[in-house]
This record gives C-alpha cells, sequence and structure tokens, in this order.
C-alpha cells in the first residue's frame, strides 16, 4: 500500500514538472512571437513628413552655401516645426525605437531654434554641423527610406581646421560651410569634402 501512494506521488510530482516545463516553454514562444520588430516599413504619412522635414535642412544647407542667414533663418525655423509634428507613433517600431525617436527629433528641433537666435553665420554654422549630428542619428534610428541620403565631411569647415559635416540628398559635394563666399577663398573651397557615409534604407525593409 505505501509503495502505491508512493509512486501515485511520484507520478503526481513528475506530472506537474512537466506541465510546468511545457507552459513555460510555451509562454516564452508567445512572447518571442508577439514582439515586434525593432523597426517596420514606416508608414507613408511619416516617410511624407519626415521628408518635408529633410526638405527644410536641404534649403538650410542651400542657404549657407550662398552666405544668406535670413533664408537659413526662415528654413531652420520651419524645420524646428516639422520636427515637433513628426507623426512618430505611425512608425511601426517597438516602443524604444518610437521614444528614442522622439528625443531625437526634439534635440533637432531644439538644434534649429537655437541657429535662429545665433548672431553672426560662423556661430549658426555650428549650430548646423551639431544639427546634422542629430538628424544624422535621427535618420538611422527610423530607418527612413525616401531616398539615399549623404553624409559628408569637410575637414577644415572652421578655422581651416576643425571639421563638420552635412547631410545631402545626392553625392555632389557642396559645401555649406565655406560656401560661395568666403572671405579668402571666394568660391575655390565649394567642393571641399569627402563622402564618409550613404544611408540607403530604401531595400532593406520588407
Amino acid at each position: 500500500m505505501k509503495k502505491l501512494v508512493l509512486l501515485i506521488i511520484v507520478l503526481l510530482v513528475a506530472g506537474l514538472l512537466a506541465y510546468k516545463f511545457l507552459y513555460t516553454k510555451k509562454e516564452s514562444q508567445q512572447v518571442n512571437n508577439e514582439h515586434p520588430l525593432a523597426i517596420g516599413k514606416n508608414s507613408s504619412a511619416f516617410t511624407t513628413a519626415f521628408g518635408g522635414m529633410l526638405d527644410e535642412y536641404y534649403t538650410m544647407q542651400g542657404a549657407l552655401v550662398d552666405w544668406d542667414t535670413v533664408k537659413a533663418d526662415q528654413a531652420a525655423y520651419h524645420l524646428s516645426l516639422k520636427a515637433d509634428s513628426l507623426p512618430l507613433l505611425q512608425l511601426k517600431a517597438d516602443s524604444d525605437v518610437i521614444n528614442t525617436a522622439r528625443s531625437l527629433a526634439a534635440s533637432v528641433s531644439s538644434e534649429a531654434k537655437g541657429l535662429v537666435g545665433e548672431g553672426n553665420i560662423e556661430q549658426k554654422r555650428r549650430a548646423f554641423n551639431m544639427l546634422t549630428d542629430e538628424l544624422y542619428t535621427l535618420i538611422r534610428t527610423v530607418r527612413y527610406d525616401g531616398g539615399i541620403i549623404y553624409h559628408i565631411t569637410c575637414p577644415m569647415a572652421f578655422k581651416d581646421s576643425e571639421a563638420a559635416s552635412w547631410l545631402s540628398k545626392n553625392d555632389q559635394v557642396i559645401n555649406p560651410y565655406l560656401g560661395k563666399s568666403h572671405p579668402v577663398y571666394k568660391a575655390k573651397m565649394l567642393g571641399c569634402g569627402e563622402i564618409t557615409d550613404s544611408l540607403d534604407f530604401t531595400k532593406s525593409k520588407k
């Protein structure tokens, strides 16, 4: 009788252990299956809005090439508005990506507003460089797929010795830090710069 009771207890314990193991494994599989990908194909609304923000950036870049601080300020102001209104909740991404993108978009907006407040063109160009760094990271975070974006660096952007970068929608080097009206070089250094990266997410998403 004791052996029978002991056998029943052993079988019950074994059954409970087996159930716990199978249940835990199934639950783990469900979590893994339900967890979203870090980033997916962005909505057309998001891509359009992001592209509009980039257009303001390119306008600002062109204004700095022309040494036109008024136009640069106008573009920076509109860029800040578009960065603030990006429909980030339409990103097909997990919450970590969305939160990171929100923080970066706020930094882009802040740098753009800071550029408007700077008093001379060199200070505006330094603000533009910082804005570029934040925007570059934001583009990689959201994996913007509206077109190829080139990251270009000039090794002598400030005082002939400090490097700075900018983004371009094509591979032509048109330097916004030295520009067309440099007091020493005039337009001779307009092509100074090297492509250091290209962001192309147009074919990487399913």
